[in-house]
């Protein structure tokens, strides 16, 4: 017999047993965790998939979300839990606001993050819907953040597990969805939900966690953005700060700010890095790393969820980079210090400690003027 413990973010309203939850299943170890916990806390679960493509059922890619093969997976854990389990197609929307918009992203220099998008757009805004139409009194899902009551309602909190830690990609959840959803594995770190999934016999306890960009193989965004796009493949030139040609490129999709490899420009005094995209020109603008500093990025789509909070607070410009230390001044992210890799297209998320106050899209940077090293 399992010792579960039921997490208190799944104590509604008593008694458990007159009340619904729905979950969203990808069919993965996280969810499918979420889906035992609802199940052994005695509350009505439903699982839901939506199927959003058929690409890695296509190229037979283990860990690819909501394909074919994760849908026998979420099917046969609600099978072993005696739990509903209905899946929807969504692939014509995940198509338009995911997909499509990610490789017009990239044609326009920016540089994407199709995660925030998903979670905005079919898992979110799509799943809220179909949760509410089958009587739910909240929706769960497997993602990495925690959701904690504060003198005002529901905020939204970094996870426990710093690594797995996915509330950046979370920032334009809205107070409303806040208080609908549910997020029983932000104080578990991964290795416990993976012994909990083998403990409860789950067949998905050792599947490989999915990939960054689930409908994007090997990692290679060009080869995609090229077959969507094929405009994308498009030559320019690569030029310094003041104009002067020092090479030639195969398209904007192969770069972003920051990046310093595959430039292949020969006889530079230091290392060169990509300040900037011109899809206009389609040119490629380098420089020196000092040029990368930012001292401020104007945000727009701000997601608020600080209430009247105007305390210190921090900022991430990448899912990956460390918090620093910023202010918000009307839609200008202003860092206390400069700060590097700051692409448009990315997020700006500002947190007070662990709480996560809102954040943006960045539309433009302000160089911080550095001198000569």
């Amino acid at each position: 017999m399992c010792s579960i413990v039921i997490p208190a973010d799944f104590q509604l309203h008593e008694p458990l047993a007159k009340r619904r939850i729905v979950v969203a299943m990808s069919g993965g170890v996280d969810s499918s965790v979420v889906a035992a916990l609802a199940a052994h806390s005695g509350t009505e679960t439903i699982g839901v998939t939506l199927q959003l493509y058929d690409h890695g059922e296509a190229v037979g890619r283990a860990g690819s979300c909501c394909a074919g093969r994760d849908i026998r997976d979420a099917r046969a854990v609600c099978d072993k839990l005696g739990i509903a389990h209905y899946v929807f197609d969504h692939a014509s929307s995940f198509r338009e606001q995911v997909i499509d918009d990610f490789a017009d992203e990239y044609l326009a220099g920016r540089t994407p993050i199709p995660c925030v998008k998903c979670n905005m757009g079919p898992k979110f805004t799509d799943l809220f819907a179909l949760a509410r139409d089958l009587g739910a009194d909240c929706l769960a899902t497997g993602h990495y953040v925690r959701r904690v009551m504060g003198p005002a309602g529901p905020e939204l909190h970094r996870a426990f597990d710093p690594a797995r830690d996915q509330s950046y990609f979370l920032f334009a959840t809205t107070a409303a969805q806040l208080d609908f959803l549910r997020f029983p594995l932000g104080g578990m770190p991964k290795p416990a939900v993976r012994e909990l999934a083998a403990e409860l016999g789950l067949g998905v306890a050792a599947k490989p966690d999915s990939q960054d960009i689930c409908f994007v193989p090997d990692r290679d965004y060009a080869s995609l953005v090229k077959k969507l796009r094929p405009e994308a493949e498009t030559s320019g030139d690569i030029v310094d700060e003041a104009g002067r040609k020092l090479g030639e490129h195969k398209g904007l999709i192969h770069f972003t700010v920051g990046q310093r490899r595959g430039l292949e420009i020969g006889g530079a005094a230091e290392p060169y890095y990509v300040l900037r995209l011109e899809p206009e020109t389609r040119r490629v603008i380098v420089g020196p790393k000092r040029a990368l500093a930012v001292r401020a990025a104007r945000i727009e789509g701000i997601n608020w969820l600080g209430g009247d909070y105007t305390g210190p607070m921090t900022a991430k410009v990448r899912s990956l980079a460390k918090p620093v230390p910023a202010r918000l001044e009307d839609d200008r992210v202003v860092f206390e210090t400069p700060e590097y890799g700051v692409a448009p297209g990315q997020a700006a998320v500002l947190y007070a400690g662990d709480r996560v106050l809102g954040g943006g899209w960045i539309a433009e940077t302000e160089r911080a003027e550095l001198a000569e090293a």
